[in-house]
């Protein structure tokens, strides 16, 4: 104890203390931080849902200290999925804001094959698109108010049984989405209905979208068994209408015949 009272030798061990944080421990740090490694940065907006392409992202090298584990450090890991959350240009990538699948509001837009189309319709009023009552699954029948401006209402044959994919709100986010609300009066009424259509229902629709005169009416809802036996009777419709082997000629056609035979063929197969 006497050693320690000793104000030499206490000089003594302070400066030998003070040489081994400067020269050893220091070094040590400073080594550590300025130790390199390469991550993955943002190089141009990425929006939530967005599919990550190799434009959008770089291999940076930036100081290695402090970085979180899971970021990522190799293009390829992120190249081809999705985005979480909103990504701007300089963030480094997590691999928790990165998925393998779209957004689940935008996920039936890529379950195109090319045989079909999804198109959007406006609903005019609240009346007009079931009081917001229509979800995603839906077989509905369109029907127009004076159809071609002959004073009739009709269901054109080729919009019988469609289907329904989405319905949007007019902030452009689904308002089916299923997910509860805990105040009603935040709930966003629909906006448009999309509608999975061929190139020819799309035509009608198109018309029926510019005379803005059209309704939407429930026809079934329920297993996706039966929703494809309204599927395939629609379609028996616009084989009818629209043979192959007057494909050629088939843009002359008017596009709202409405036989009555298909239509009642294709009813009697749906009650079956």
């Amino acid at each position: 104890m006497n050693l320690f009272k000793n104000r030499t030798v206490i000089g003594i061990i302070c400066i030998l203390l003070s040489l081994l944080i400067c020269f050893g421990v220091t070094p040590l740090f400073n080594k550590t931080v300025s130790q390199k490694t390469e991550i993955v940065r943002v190089v141009k907006e990425i929006k939530a849902g967005d599919e990550i392409t190799k434009d959008m992202v770089q291999l940076t090298e930036v100081g290695g200290y402090g970085l979180p584990e899971n970021v990522i450090r190799q293009p390829d890991t992120v190249i081809g999925k999705y985005a979480d959350a909103d990504l701007s240009i300089g963030d480094y990538i997590l691999n928790t804001k990165l998925s393998d699948t779209p957004a689940a509001e935008n996920a039936y837009l890529y379950n195109l094959d090319g045989t079909k189309q999804a198109m959007s319709v406006t609903i005019k009023s609240f009346a007009n698109g079931l009081s917001g009552k229509l979800q995603s699954g839906d077989i509905v029948s369109v029907i127009a108010a004076d159809y071609k401006k002959q004073g009739a209402t009709v269901i054109p044959a080729e919009l019988k049984y469609v289907e329904i994919i989405s319905v949007t709100a007019s902030s452009g986010y689904d308002a089916n989405t299923g997910e509860a609300t805990t105040d009603e009066d935040e709930r966003e009424l629909p906006s448009t209905v999309t509608l999975l259509v061929s190139p020819e229902q799309s035509m009608v629709l198109a018309e029926l979208e510019a005379d803005g005169k059209l309704h939407l009416s429930l026809v079934y809802r329920g297993a996706p068994d039966n929703t494809a036996k309204f599927i395939t009777a629609q379609q028996e419709i616009n084989d009818a209408l629209y043979p192959a082997e007057q494909e050629d000629a088939a843009p002359e056609q008017p596009s709202g015949v409405g036989e009555a035979e298909p239509q009642q063929t294709a009813e009697s197969e749906v009650a079956e």
